[in-house]
């Protein structure tokens, strides 16, 4: 009598030990190429991970029936058979960012070597709604992926910040004060169905320091904090390198600092207090030429003024350094991060201010120092964030992949776009 199929266990547990070794080794491989940042050859891949040729032929082999490898060609010859050389395909898919302002929106396109294919600045619309906002964010996105002949069905991750605080587990917009009706507003789910590809929402400040950290002041800087000054006011927290969002998603808004015992129990509005007296409106209103003019203008008149001896602008920018100062020295007390960098509309190219704040901190820490310093992104920096965690997914996605059989194409979400298309003839 035959034995039935499974009644050797150690059988099927030597295939499963080999299918979870064989799945390691891929991604040790998959890891290596995506390192690479020129044209390679087996041989590398070899010496890079120490796995044997064999092995490394194999899972190269798969790669490249995947797509996410493919051959360049071959080189010289130094005396034997000419090297075959290949290179990881950065358009094997692409990720997005958004980062909606109160007043103008961000976005990106980029590839799998996080090379920015394309970017735009559009006016943040909000008098419609979150649906409506977001869903002429969604075909803006399409339309710069159309426009730089990105395959739509290759979007794999979209980074997404929201001028407010953010619920991290819903991918929900608690409440964007500056934003028309965005309460309890499910982002991440909109996205998803607009776009079809998993969207990360976060903080706008927060991953404006993710964003300082991966490519801007704040690099190798594992606990720093990222101040923003505009419009709003807030500050994102890295601690071990990993952003510190609270236990009520809070960590960060400074903005309701109260700044002196004289606040305690008054009324600031929507905005709190910190931000009240030393936001945007604030040295507006110390500032008598900035009257209903575009801050993208002022600001800048102000404070080139201030550096040039203008009384009554360095009066402004003093009495705004002021508050600033405090808030600064008040967060490094609690925090000690290595360094603070400051950021938004006010710090844009803002040396004057700057110096003013450096100098606030000094007289109170004058034995605990923090390294304060200006955003190197910029207006940037909240973008450059969100396709750091898009990119993150991705590779993770690219990872998961790896498990599946190279002919089993991946099932996506139907979106706006694709609803309702019928599949062409001959499909599966």
């Amino acid at each position: 009598m035959s034995r039935p199929p499974d009644s050797n266990p150690d059988r099927h547990d030597g295939a499963r030990h080999a299918g979870h070794l064989r799945g390691l080794n891929l991604e040790r491989v998959l890891a290596a190429v995506m390192e690479q940042q020129q044209p390679f050859t087996r041989a590398e891949i070899v010496r890079v991970t120490g796995l044997s040729v064999p092995t490394v032929g194999s899972l190269t082999d798969d790669l490249a029936r995947r797509g996410i490898i493919r051959d360049v060609g071959t080189g010289p010859s130094s005396g034997g058979r000419r090297p075959s050389f290949m290179e990881f395909n950065r358009r094997y898919g692409f990720v997005a960012g958004i980062d909606i302002g109160p007043t103008r929106t961000r976005l990106a396109v980029a590839d799998l070597r996080d090379e920015v294919l394309t970017r735009r600045i559009v006016p943040t619309v909000s008098a419609g709604g979150p649906a409506d906002t977001l869903g002429r964010l969604a075909a803006e996105v399409r339309q710069m992926m159309a426009e730089t002949d990105a395959d739509t069905t290759r979007l794999l991750a979209v980074g997404a910040a929201a001028p407010g605080m953010v619920d991290l587990a819903r991918g929900a917009v608690i409440l964007a004060p500056n934003l028309e009706r965005w309460v309890d507003v499910p982002m991440r789910d909109m996205l998803e169905r607009e776009l079809g590809a998993p969207v990360f929402v976060d903080n706008d400040v927060n991953l404006a320091v993710l964003g300082e950290h991966w490519r801007g002041a704040a690099r190798e800087h594992e606990t720093c904090v990222f101040i923003f000054v505009g419009t709003g006011v807030g500050a994102g927290i890295l601690l071990g390198g990993a952003v510190h969002r609270g236990h009520h998603y809070m960590a960060g808004e400074v903005a309701e600092m109260a700044m002196g015992t004289e606040y305690i129990g008054r009324d600031f509005g929507p905005r709190g207090c910190f931000e009240t007296l030393a936001g945007l409106e604030a040295l507006q209103a110390r500032w008598p030429r900035a009257r209903d003019r575009d801050p993208a203008t002022w600001v800048g008149e102000l404070l080139l003024a201030a550096e040039n001896g203008d009384g009554q602008a360095l009066e402004a920018v003093r009495e705004t350094a002021s508050f600033i100062g405090m808030a600064v020295a008040n967060v490094s007390t609690v925090i000690d991060p290595s360094m603070i960098v400051l950021g938004g509309a006010m710090f844009d190219h803002a040396d004057v201010l700057l110096r003013e704040v450096r100098r606030v901190v000094r007289r109170i820490l004058p034995r605990a120092p923090v390294e304060i310093v200006l955003s190197h992104l910029g207006k940037d920096a909240p973008l450059t964030g969100t396709l750091l965690v898009a990119a993150r997914e991705a590779r993770r996605l690219v990872r998961l992949r790896l498990a599946e059989r190279p002919d089993k194409r991946p099932r996506r979400r139907p979106t706006r776009a694709t609803a309702g298309r019928s599949r062409p003839a001959g499909s599966r």
